[in-house]
């Protein structure tokens, strides 16, 4: 917790430094990048930077730590904090990274905010960042012993699927033939290819198959970009150039969006499109567990066309004795579906339910409103943000 000093000269420049946080961060990557060309080159998603999220991301995650040091001062944000963890592990990141962040950081707070930046100020905010930093650090550093270490291995594609237009599911085993550590339903790994430009770009997927198998399934959809998107560095190359017998280099699983003890109550899996890839796995655990609670399987995708692995998607809930599906297409919507977006209105949700949920942010916005207004317990709406999480920032 925050030294009461320091406390309250945060609470005093929250407003001043929440104002200016988006100019900080551009500054800061900015610096950091400039110093550190490798770090853009091999580590950050290039895609994230152009588009400017991974700076709105990293300004919600500060701002929302800082907030939470003043207002619940006996309490840490944990859940934040894991999830950023597990992205952080899941990429490698390691604790002397942190020394690096912090000098550019604070360079471009002064640069933004000069003379307010105090000696007082300095050494307050120096607080904040540091003891997210080392709670960070230390929750990795965990992360990274249960693994054995920073592991990363060579995967050899057996088999490439596609599934629609868009999405392609890619099985792997290790090329090293030794044992697979078996992963939770919901985590994701971390791939990484040598682009053209001979970049060593990483992307997370989600773990599309079940749990318990020597083989790892991840389904990839392929970002095709906009006026303002940049087309998906990654997903485009898996798409274009990875075929059967060729190698992938990958983490070992990580994520933090996982049944734990709901298991055994009623459970709510929303998805939207290529956010169906966390909720297959997990109902493939559910029915190879035999769960016997009710299971509400909630869907929207634009065509039934274009909703990846929709035949594992309703096999697996067809498996689970209490289960019901309900999807919306937003265009050909076939007799037993729905045409628009996801609305819950008719659908009935069991007291006590657990609710995951993992698509596009305002598909999120909207579910987790409507299940609260039908008495879900806030508490109990899990969600998996692919790429930068924003809703930290308010986006």
């Amino acid at each position: 917790m925050l030294s009461d000093q320091s406390a309250a000269t945060v609470r005093a420049t929250l407003p001043v430094v929440g104002a200016a946080i988006g100019e900080i961060t551009e500054r800061f990557y900015a610096g950091l990048f400039a110093a550190h060309p490798e770090l853009l080159r091999d580590l950050f998603n290039r895609g994230n930077q152009a588009a400017g999220t991974q700076r709105h991301a990293l300004a919600g995650s500060i701002a929302a730590f800082a907030t939470h040091l003043v207002e619940h001062p006996d309490a840490r944000p944990d859940a934040m904090l894991a999830r950023i963890a597990h992205k952080h592990a899941s990429l490698g990141v390691a604790p002397e990274q942190y020394g690096v962040v912090h000098e550019h950081l604070f360079a471009a707070i002064v640069e933004v905010l000069g003379e307010a930046v105090t000696p007082e100020v300095a050494a307050a905010w120096d607080e904040v960042y540091w003891l997210m930093a080392n709670a960070l650090i230390a929750i990795e550093k965990r992360l990274y012993e249960e693994r054995g270490g920073l592991v990363r291995r060579d995967w050899e594609v057996v088999e490439r699927v596609p599934e629609t237009p868009d999405v392609v599911t890619f099985r792997l085993r290790p090329v090293d033939g030794g044992p697979v550590r078996d992963f939770r339903a919901g985590q994701y790994v971390s791939v990484g290819v040598e682009l053209p430009d001979g970049a060593r770009q990483i992307r997370q997927y989600s773990l599309s198959g079940a749990p318990g198998t020597a083989v790892r399934q991840i389904s990839v959809k392929r970002v095709p970009g906009g006026p303002a998107t940049p087309e998906g560095e990654v997903s485009n190359h898996l798409h274009a150039r990875v075929r059967a017998g060729d190698v992938l280099r990958m983490s070992e699983p990580y994520g933090d969006l996982v049944l734990d003890d709901a298991e055994d109550a009623p459970l709510l899996l929303a998805s939207a499109g290529i956010g169906v890839t966390p909720i297959v796995a997990m109902l493939a655990h559910l029915a190879d567990a035999g769960h016997r609670a009710p299971v509400t399987v909630v869907h929207g995708d634009r065509s039934p066309a274009e909703h990846a692995l929709r035949d594992d998607h309703e096999a697996y809930a067809a498996k689970l004795p209490e289960a019901s599906v309900h999807l919306w297409y937003e265009e050909n919507a076939p007799e037993d579906a729905r045409t628009g977006l996801v609305d819950l209105t008719d659908v009935p949700v069991h007291p006590g339910a657990h609710a995951y949920l993992c698509g596009p942010l305002p598909f999120m916005r909207s579910v987790r409103a409507q299940l609260i207004e039908k008495g879900v317990s806030p508490a109990n709406v899990h969600y998996e943000v692919f790429g930068p999480d924003l809703w930290l920032a308010g986006a």
